[in-house]
């Protein structure tokens, strides 16, 4: 929320990359509103989030839908950036608004029909047949279909987009060293962006691999769900605290770590503080 005020109460939603940075904001507000969600029922009633029931659906697609537009901005953030400084030298293509529109609009699309697929009868409820341990009643091909692809992804893509963006400034860097000109601009960048693709890989690692390893397990488990309780659902439950913890790296690494943004604030505040004060007086 500090995050989607900021930029809102700001003149930098013009850029194709602050729509990126806003609806990457939107889809972590979902992705934790919908595991608040979660967590309430399972306070209410704990046995339906361990045996199953029709209760479930809604908010177990809500959650799906939005981790998935999560992956998909983080995705297409990574693109952009490559776009960016791939481009940067050319004018045939730039990155404009109207393209991050576009990503927006179709990461949200697919992430609903993807998300929404057990409310259309992609679900266990009639049948014990496949029947997800860990989300029931999801099946567990249903889990399957989600997950692999979208971990591939969620790997592939951003660690081809940054090694490439390093590549690139590397290239920069050396040709103006030969030229004789100064390097320190393109050093600075270089070590920015090789960090910040190190934090994004700690984070989606830490985040989203102990949930995939949570759904090779369910598809290769024949164990009764009664002779797993209670370490499964332990187990089931910290992945949620990881893909939450997700939520919260994501504006720090993406958006609160730029120093523009946080000077912003800082301006925003001061700017309500000063407001304060002068109602006061």
């Amino acid at each position: 929320c500090t995050v989607i005020f900021t930029r809102m109460a700001t003149k930098d939603l013009h850029k194709p990359i602050s729509i990126l940075f806003c609806n990457l904001a939107f889809s972590d507000l979902f992705t934790s509103f919908s595991g608040f969600w979660i967590s309430l029922l399972f306070i209410t009633n704990p046995d339906i989030t361990i045996f199953g029931s029709k209760d479930m659906l809604a908010p177990y697609a809500l959650y799906t839908m939005s981790i998935l537009s999560t992956i998909y901005n983080l995705v297409s953030i990574g693109i952009e950036r490559y776009l960016a400084v791939a481009e940067s030298m050319r004018t045939r293509f730039r990155v404009a608004r109207n393209h991050s529109i576009a990503a927006v609009l179709i990461n949200w699309v697919l992430a609903f029909f993807l998300g929404c697929l057990p409310l259309m009868g992609w679900n266990c409820l009639d049948t014990e047949k496949n029947l997800s341990v860990l989300y029931s009643p999801f099946c567990v091909d249903y889990l399957i279909f989600i997950a692999i692809p979208n971990v591939v992804v969620a790997f592939i893509v951003p660690l081809f987009t940054y090694l490439r963006i390093i590549m690139i400034l590397r290239k920069r860097k050396l040709r103006m060293k030969a030229h004789g000109q100064a390097t320190g601009t393109y050093k600075s960048a270089e070590i920015q962006v090789a960090r910040t693709s190190i934090f994004i890989w700690l984070l989606t690692l830490i985040s989203y691999v102990p949930f995939f390893a949570g759904v090779i397990f369910d598809a290769t488990n024949h164990q009764c769900p009664i002779d797993l309780y209670p370490g499964i659902y332990i187990f089931r439950n910290c992945t949620a605290v990881l893909v939450t913890m997700n939520c919260l790296g994501n504006p720090i690494i993406y958006t609160l770590k730029i120093k523009t943004l946080g000077a912003k604030l800082k301006a925003l505040k001061c700017l309500s503080t000063n407001r304060v004060r002068a109602c006061t007086i």
